[in-house]
């Protein structure tokens, strides 16, 4: 009998090694990794420059208290608030982390304006994290059942709707913030009007609302830009972003501008383990190499391959409802749920994933060589085909 708690589920296949876009299982067996971790392991396994700044920071010095200046972590909110366009960055060790302290935030911004009872806009079919609150700000009620009472102050509208957020704000005196995936990920890879984050923007503005992005996954470089909200030419007032900024090692951050850079004011928050020397090496490595690398393009460029050719391959299939995607985020979306699939993917030696039911997600790693894309589109055409 385990001693983990059942919260995965039963886990057949167990990984021991990777290197480049790969990885390798405990009985020798070689996979394609189409998920990177969920998004995590942009720049693959084993990369060299992460490799070699956790080694040395390793050596060095693991974990300090927050209580004394952190070089590492100046250093990466450095890096962060230059390639965002934000002012002010707070570390923490995960995505959902980050989430809260962007809600403390708007709870707090209101606050202090005098709003009673604060309250956040937030979407449908979004995912922001498993902790209290941003389980209640998870436009998902499969995985917020049995934890009621939920958090209150969030105001829930359909993604990709303008009109329903105006009508939101037409009906409520209290929002303070708008909290919103530029492409929702567990939702289905949602990918909404090229104006939807320009619309968000000018209503934030009009309502003196916060417009607070998640790019939990989307952030880091997924997108074919750092920020996914660099598509648009907007700059948001509150920006949290996690998974890839490690690649692999557990950080996550809250980064602000403008108005919400100065809320948090000392012991409003805090965290032990958030932006050690560490992580934070971690970090400068990915961000580094990003930029050096010149790998936005080769997302772009990966991404586009990519697209066209499932959309070339699968012309015509009915049982293929839509393929979509942005960057190396990338959803194909089925007419029947297909969680088999991963199953099936994993004979074939290709992880994949399946969400919102019926949609195979793909996030391969930003090193996808030509060859190794082809073979993607080759093997998950075929698990589409025999479906």
């Amino acid at each position: 009998m385990s001693s983990l708690m059942n919260t995965f589920g039963t886990r057949t296949l167990t990984l021991v090694r990777g290197e480049g876009s790969r990885v390798w299982d405990d009985q020798g067996k070689s996979y394609l990794d189409a998920i990177s971790g969920i998004a995590v392991c942009g720049l693959g396994y084993s990369h060299p420059a992460v490799t070699k700044a956790l080694a040395e920071q390793a050596a060095t010095l693991i974990h300090v208290s927050n209580l004394y200046n952190i070089p590492q972590q100046q250093h990466l909110g450095d890096l962060l608030t230059q390639f965002s366009g934000m002012e002010k960055a707070f570390f923490s060790n995960s995505g959902a982390e980050a989430n809260e302290a962007a809600i403390k935030i708007a709870r707090k911004y209101g606050n202090d304006k005098g709003v009673k009872s604060p309250s956040i806009i937030v979407m449908e079919n979004s995912f922001h994290g498993r902790t209290m609150a941003t389980l209640s700000a998870t436009g998902n009620t499969k995985v917020q059942i049995g934890f009621e009472p939920l958090v209150e102050g969030f105001v829930r509208v359909p993604y990709d709707d303008v009109p329903a957020v105006k009508a939101a704000l037409a009906q409520h005196d209290n929002i303070v913030a708008i909290l919103v995936e530029p492409v929702q990920g567990e939702g289905g890879v949602r990918v909404p009007a090229a104006d939807y984050l320009n619309q968000l923007r000018t209503l934030a503005d009009e309502h003196d609302l916060l417009l607070m992005l998640d790019e939990i996954q989307t952030g880091n470089g997924r997108t074919g830009t750092f920020f996914a909200f660099q598509h648009n030419g907007i700059l948001p007032d509150v920006l949290t972003t996690a998974k890839g900024l490690g690649n692999g090692v557990p950080i996550g951050a809250c980064l602000a501008r403008g108005k919400a850079a100065e809320v948090f004011q000392p012991g409003n928050h805090g965290t032990t383990f958030g932006g050690n020397p560490l992580a934070c090496s971690a970090g400068i490595a990915v961000l580094e190499t990003l930029r050096n690398d010149n790998l936005l393009t080769r997302v772009q460029y990966l991404g586009d391959k990519l697209l066209a050719g499932f959309r070339q391959a699968l012309a015509g299939n009915t049982k293929v409802v839509d393929i979509r995607g942005k960057g190396l985020m990338l959803g194909i979306e089925l007419n029947a749920p297909c969680p088999e699939l991963v199953q099936k993917g994993r004979d074939l030696g290709v992880l994949i994933n399946v969400t919102a039911g019926s949609t195979i997600r793909l996030l391969p790693t930003f090193i996808l060589t030509d060859a190794e894309a082809d073979d993607l589109i080759s093997k998950v055409v075929q698990l589409v085909t025999e479906f």
